[in-house]
């Protein structure tokens, strides 16, 4: 994440402000605090008998390993509108919401820390195929998971994998 040096409204060099909570840059001349907020980002969970959609990366960080397809909300685009973009571009597919699935954060990602919506869909048309910033696209069954990026995803797969063990049980 960039920290602004000087304040982008009055151009006054920036100073650090403990409020007691945190650190923040703060304008002493017009007050502007610089918040360095979570980019927010929007993804889809497929699942098809017993296995989950993945991509692998093909791009810095964490290239080569795999995610749910998702990526980051464009400014004035809808949060549903991105997953659903995403999930095209990505993998080829189209697809209808069934609701949220999580909400999470994800503060492993060298870029900057996400606050990501995932939301829960199932497929209604497209044909598979790795596109976008994918290299590879294919569902895997939650018991054989290939190495997954960013510790939330592997959170989130990991309470799938035991959901569905426990189901099976």
């Amino acid at each position: 994440m960039k920290k602004y040096r000087y304040c982008p409204i009055c151009s006054e060099e920036l100073a650090e402000r403990d409020d007691g909570e945190r650190t923040r840059p703060v304008c002493p001349n017009c007050g502007f605090v610089h918040y360095l907020n979570p980019s927010p980002a929007a993804g889809v969970l497929v699942m098809k008998e017993g296995s989950v959609l993945l991509v692998r990366r093909r791009y810095q960080p964490y290239r080569g390993m795999w995610v749910m397809p998702s990526g980051y909300i464009e400014y004035e685009e809808d949060v549903e509108d991105t997953a659903l973009r995403e999930l095209r571009e990505e993998t080829g597919l189209l697809a209808e919401l069934d609701g949220i699935h999580t909400v999470v954060s994800v503060s492993d990602d060298p870029r900057g820390n996400t606050v990501m919506v995932l939301y829960e869909g199932h497929i209604t048309g497209g044909e598979l195929k790795a596109g976008d910033d994918a290299e590879d696209v294919r569902f895997f069954p939650l018991d054989d998971l290939p190495p997954v990026a960013f510790q939330a995803q592997r959170t989130i797969l990991g309470r799938l994998s035991r959901r569905y063990r426990k189901g099976r049980d």
